[in-house]
């Protein structure tokens, strides 16, 4: 989803650096009929963008996730959540 993610703001003119865009990603196993299945997966984001440029990427998070294939092979079988903390700096 950070691919997704990433490219929809490289479309929308909004071109990050490696480093001012992550995700930390935690997956939830449960138990059952004795095999742990993935059932959860938890992303957080941590992007630091430019001031001038929240708009556009609220509305990129809002949408990326209908928008990634792995997030729709996975619907119905694995809940995917994300949170993002988002840092703005003055745009160069």
């Amino acid at each position: 989803m950070l691919g997704t993610l990433n490219g929809a703001l490289e479309v929308r003119g909004v071109s990050l650096e490696a480093d001012a865009i992550r995700a930390e990603v935690r997956g939830v196993n449960e138990v059952r009929d004795g095999l742990p299945v993935l059932t959860r997966i938890e992303i957080l984001y941590k992007l630091r963008i430019p001031s001038d440029a929240r708009e556009i990427v609220d509305r990129a998070l809002s949408r990326h996730q209908n928008k990634c294939p792995t997030a729709a092979t996975l619907k119905g079988s694995v809940d995917i959540t994300w949170s993002a903390d988002i840092e703005e700096v003055e745009a160069r």
